[in-house]
């Protein structure tokens, strides 16, 4: 059967400009052309085109045109390496999630924090921390005091000290503070551990939604791989 490319971009509401970019990108195998240079299709393309809009949402679009081109051209290998990392990505994104989460439960403030700014030291001691433990939080970009324009002093608002009291519940459940600097990145976004509850919650669903868009993605590329 021939099929031409507006019998392809019908099918998913696509201009027939765009499946033709796909073929220059390989994401589609190279289509046979007509003497008058034409391009002529087969169902197997069509089958291409299906496969790539469901890796789509589980993947992002350089890393679905990547498996693409690797399915398309022999490299099962490079496929299922790029399958891998994107698997890998979402347990990251998971363990994150977790992180932020556990964290927030976890959040008990000690009784003689008191609103407006601490020092240093005041604040080490609450926590039972060294002062060289929140200096080395610092320098790695977990929290940011402003200094004191007369002393040269830190000084450690209630949004730090909020911060503080994050990477210390994480440092003690073991996550390093590469991932600390992440999650703590999410709660100033978010303006503050309330806004975040929300934003967690968008973020689970988001994560649900690309684990269900990989199987879907998954079952559409082995169909894709083993025709029948």
């Amino acid at each position: 059967m021939r099929l031409r490319p507006i019998d392809l971009a019908r099918e998913h509401g696509l201009s027939t400009q765009a499946v033709r970019n796909y073929e220059d990108a390989g994401i589609l195998p190279p289509a046979d052309r007509s003497p008058h240079g034409y391009r002529a299709y087969t169902p197997h393309h069509a089958a291409a085109l299906r496969t790539f809009l469901a890796l789509l949402p589980a993947h992002g679009h350089a890393t679905a045109t990547a498996i693409m081109q690797a399915v398309n051209g022999g490299a099962a290998e490079e496929a299922l390496r790029l399958i891998d990392e994107s698997h890998a990505q979402l347990a990251e994104d998971r363990r994150t999630l977790h992180a932020v989460e556990a964290a927030l439960r976890d959040l008990v403030p000690p009784r003689d924090t008191q609103p407006g700014v601490t020092f240093i030291g005041p604040l080490a001691r609450r926590l039972g921390l060294r002062p060289a433990t929140l200096r080395t939080w610092e320098r790695a970009g977990l929290i940011v005091p402003r200094r004191d324009p007369r002393t040269g002093y830190r000084v450690y608002t209630a949004a730090d000290v909020r911060d503080v009291l994050l990477a210390h519940q994480l440092r003690r459940g073991g996550y390093g503070l590469e991932r600390i600097a992440r999650v703590l990145e999410q709660v100033r976004t978010a303006g503050g551990t309330e806004p975040l509850q929300a934003a967690l919650h968008e973020w689970r669903e988001r994560l649900t939604a690309r684990g269900r868009a990989m199987l879907a993605g998954a079952a559409a590329l082995d169909r894709y791989w083993t025709p029948d």
